[in-house]
């Protein structure tokens, strides 16, 4: 399952705008989308009713998720991507945890200066994460609401490459995304004619996260090995759904000598990494253990917690 995470710590940079166009491009194209707001203010809640509302023609159905600790929900069987909507001041643990779930930070990008000094302590701040830093977690940056009159792409271009940050693509100031969002619609739903040449300007955004999504078909079950099925201690309705921070549940994630002894058992690396880092993690914030991934047998001691 492909995890894309939109994140900013500037409010208004256009968090939601990319989140909802890149659900939707998800599911015009048959992928089984889940669309995941971890903003308290639910901005794609609101696009998600309205799109309900307009009932898009041939498009494959976007699963809404909101973040309540009260009401824990099940996804429908299938779904292989999420993308995430994250808050604006998302900053230490709360960003950790976001990240240890993403295959992909997307960074929406204004471009003023205070715009460019938040993203930069962001990405400063992402560095820092085992998980970005060791390359498993991709960041990229695209230039939001630029006018394409001005030289707004290019001083934004050399601002990312001052910071070592990809910049990935631009998307230009246009009230036809206004349009569209009010109507629980995108530039996705729309026929092409009317919006080619926005496009164009997304050809290369959807280009870089082509490898984490199109690498998140199903995968065919592997055999299971005959031991125990390790437990967890449901986390107590007085926390909140919030799990102690100084407590991981992940064991060591170098393979064991057992599944080097069993040919055919053992899963790809990546595949096994991707397990291991899901226990637990979403009792964080708190968020739904549906988004958990199915983790690997061995993936927690039976008395972590």
């Amino acid at each position: 399952m492909a995890v894309i995470a939109v994140i900013n710590r500037k409010g208004g940079s256009g968090k939601s705008t990319l989140a909802t166009h890149l659900a939707a491009y998800c599911a015009t194209n048959g992928m089984a989308v889940m669309l995941g707001d971890v903003d308290r203010q639910q901005s794609t809640r609101t696009w998600l009713r309205q799109r309900e509302k307009r009932q898009p023609p041939q498009r494959s159905p976007i699963v809404g998720w909101a973040v309540d600790p009260k009401n824990v929900l099940r996804p429908p069987a299938g779904i292989t991507r999420v993308i995430l909507d994250t808050p604006g001041g998302m900053r230490g643990f709360d960003l950790a945890r976001v990240v240890m779930f993403a295959d992909a930070v997307l960074m929406p990008v204004c471009n003023s200066v205070f715009d460019r000094e938040s993203a930069a302590e962001c990405f400063a701040e992402l560095m820092t994460l085992p998980r970005v830093a060791s390359g498993r977690c991709k960041v990229a940056a695209v230039g939001m609401r630029l006018d394409a009159r001005t030289k707004a792409a290019e001083v934004l271009a050399a601002w990312a490459n001052q910071h070592k940050l990809p910049f990935v693509g631009v998307l230009r100031e246009s009230q036809a995304y206004v349009r569209c969002v009010e109507q629980g619609l995108t530039l996705f739903d729309l026929p092409s004619a009317q919006v080619q040449a926005d496009m164009v300007q997304w050809k290369p955004i959807l280009e870089w996260l082509a490898p984490m999504l199109q690498a998140a078909q199903p995968a065919a079950a592997a055999p299971v090995r005959p031991q125990s099925t390790p437990t967890m201690r449901p986390v107590s309705s007085r926390t909140n759904g919030l799990a102690p921070a100084g407590r991981s549940t992940v064991r060591d994630e170098r393979p064991s000598q057992s599944d080097h002894a069993q040919p055919g058992v053992a899963e790809p690396r990546q595949r096994r990494d991707a397990a291991h880092r899901v226990g637990g993690l979403f009792a964080w914030l708190p968020i739904p253990r549906f988004l958990q991934r199915k983790p690997a047998p061995d993936a927690f001691a039976g008395s972590a917690l």
